[in-house]
């Protein structure tokens, strides 16, 4: 291969990479704000059906079993992304959404409408400045992300406690405070990772459209932690 056809191949390859970039970073947002339309309008139908509220919490072992089955699909889809399809692991993600959906609905029983749809743009106002701030900062999140990681095991370990053994509302508070700092600070740094991930990305290959996939989970969970915690703050509860 002479020289000349050398360059030419690594300028094929830098513009297909910035033609690539900014689509996988749009999939990234459109798969996170349509896993959460979805989570939205399942968590309202199941809490606007008497009949399904019923079936689904009229026992407590069925509210263990979502969670459980929650905690399994987000497990087994990140343990398990290099073997799975693109379809299979955007159908996964979609039926994770439904089921975060449906574990949701007991947050329209608990809290008035304004309020849910108060701190829901509190969220998104919230979340898009944090995101912004991990896509164009250029100091390293790394470590940052590494110490709320730490943080956010504390915080899981604390609220086990208090639901279990202290039953405190005013260190519930708290918690819900540190909960918010927490996801506010892996909002940036997520938002840092994953634009480091694709930025390498040659083309929108399979693989890199489940890196973007991967990535959009990351969010995904980030925003409904976010915004269940500043609703354990601000959120009205019903009278």
């Amino acid at each position: 291969m002479n020289e000349e056809r050398l360059y030419e191949l690594i300028r094929e390859k830098e513009q297909a990479a910035t033609v690539a970039f900014p689509a996988l970073m749009r999939k990234v947002y459109v798969w996170m704000t349509l896993a959460l339309v979805i989570t939205g309008f399942t968590a309202y139908g199941v809490a606007t059906s008497p009949g399904i509220m019923t079936a689904l919490f009229s026992a407590q072992w069925k509210i263990w079993a979502l969670l459980i089955a929650e905690i399994a699909l987000v497990w087994y889809v990140s343990a398990r992304i290099d073997r799975l399809s693109l379809p299979t692991a955007t159908m996964l993600f979609v039926l994770y959404s439904v089921l975060n959906g449906a574990t949701l609905s007991v947050i329209f029983m608990a809290y008035t409408m304004q309020s849910i749809a108060s701190v829901f743009f509190i969220t998104a106002g919230t979340f898009a400045a944090m995101s912004l701030i991990g896509y164009f900062t250029k100091a390293d999140l790394s470590s940052l992300g590494r110490i709320l990681m730490m943080a956010l095991i504390g915080l899981i370990i604390a609220t086990l406690v208090n639901v279990f053994l202290v039953k405190s509302g005013g260190f519930s508070l708290i918690l819900s405070y540190v909960g918010v700092l927490i996801f506010v600070g892996l909002t940036a740094y997520d938002t840092q990772k994953i634009k480091q991930m694709l930025v390498a990305a040659d083309d929108v290959s399979e693989d890199a459209q489940k890196i973007a996939l991967m990535g959009s989970l990351s969010l995904y969970l980030d925003f409904i932690n976010l915004f269940l915690y500043l609703l354990r703050i601000f959120g009205g509860n019903r009278e």
